[in-house]
């Protein structure tokens, strides 16, 4: 009888260390999706805030450009305005088909090939 007390006792005690790494494991699993999600967000608002700088300097030369060439800056500017005008209409119109679509599938792809990399 007391061996069987004696190792219901070790089983208990296994079944319990079993469960503390679980739950570490978890916690560590946890903190890097968490540290993975960051340093992504990190480096997507870094890359639109610079992309942002390129395109607003890109705009200021090509409306530049284009007032010289017409010997007309408000025209330059003007022209240049209409042009992101219609790109942000275009965008707008086509947010829900195309994408948010490919967005949301370059996501998916991310984390189905995340997953596959850790399987193998």
């Amino acid at each position: 009888m007391d061996a069987l007390k004696s190792k219901a006792a070790d089983l208990l005690e296994h079944g319990g260390e079993l469960l503390d790494t679980y739950y570490r494991l978890t916690v560590v699993n946890a903190t890097e999706k968490v540290a993975k999600a960051s340093s992504v967000s990190v480096v997507a608002i870094a890359a639109a805030i610079f992309g942002l700088i390129v395109l607003f300097f890109g705009g200021i030369g090509l409306a530049w450009w284009i007032g010289e060439s017409m010997e007309n800056m408000k025209a330059g500017f003007f022209i240049v305005g209409g042009i992101f005008m219609i790109l942000l209409v275009a965008l707008l119109l086509f947010r829900k088909t195309l994408l948010v679509p490919l967005i949301r599938n370059q996501i998916i792809q991310a984390i189905y090939d995340k997953s596959d990399q850790k399987s193998h």
